[in-house]
């Protein structure tokens, strides 16, 4: 892969991530979600769920970032 396509698919990993930023925001403010037969979800596991998963993607995002090289401008 070539350094910008790393660059491209690092920026895209990034926005998933301010994507589960943005869930666990309305889930703090009371956000209620159902499955599509109307079945209320588990907000508080939806949470806990939500900040693993951000948890794991700044772990991954910080190893992805020590390993690029330096950018030259």
């Amino acid at each position: 892969m070539s350094a910008q396509s790393d660059d491209a698919e690092l920026e895209r990993f990034k926005a998933q991530r301010v994507t589960a930023l943005f869930r666990l925001d309305l889930i703090e403010k009371g956000a209620q979600i159902t499955y599509e037969d109307g079945t209320p979800v588990d907000m508080a596991s939806e949470k806990a769920r939500l900040q693993e998963v951000v948890a794991d993607m700044d772990r991954r995002i910080a190893w992805i970032e020590a390993k690029a090289p330096p950018r030259t401008h």
